[in-house]
C-alpha cells in the first residue's frame, strides 16, 4: 500500500510540476506529512531524495548524516521520483491545453487548499 501512495504522490507531483513548475514542497511534503504521517523533517528530506539527481544530493546527504531520514525514506523518495518522471509529462499536456488565466487560477486554488490543510492539521 505504501508503494502505491508513494507512486501516486510522484505522479501527482509530476503533473503539478508539469502544470505549475512545482512538486516537492507543494504536493510531496504535504502528502507525506498529512497522509503518511512523516515528520516535517523526514518529509522534506524524502522529497529531496525524489529530486536527488537534479537538485537535492547535498541536502539528502546532510539529512541522512543527521539521522533525520532512513534507508526506507531513501527508497520512498526514489519511488516518488519514478512517479514524478511520468506525471510531469501528463501535467505538461494538461497545462498546455489550458489558458494562462485558467492555469493561474487553478494554481491559486490548489495552493490555497494545501495551505488551509497544513494550517489546521
Amino acid at each position: 500500500m505504501q508503494f502505491m501512495i508513494m507512486f501516486i504522490t510522484g505522479i501527482a507531483g509530476g503533473i503539478l510540476a508539469g502544470m505549475f513548475g512545482v512538486g516537492g514542497g507543494i504536493i510531496i511534503v504535504p502528502v507525506l506529512v498529512l497522509l503518511v504521517g512523516m515528520t516535517q523533517h523526514s518529509a522534506s528530506a524524502t522529497s529531496l531524495v525524489a529530486l536527488l539527481l537534479p537538485v537535492g544530493i547535498l541536502g539528502v546527504m546532510e539529512y541522512y548524516r543527521s539521522g533525520r531520514i532512513t534507508t526506507e525514506h531513501l527508497w520512498f523518495g526514489l519511488i516518488i521520483a519514478l512517479g514524478l518522471f511520468i506525471g510531469a509529462y501528463f501535467g505538461a499536456k494538461i497545462a498546455i491545453s489550458l489558458s494562462s488565466d485558467t492555469l493561474r487560477k487553478a494554481f491559486a486554488v490548489f495552493t490555497g487548499i494545501v495551505a488551509f490543510r497544513l494550517w489546521f492539521k
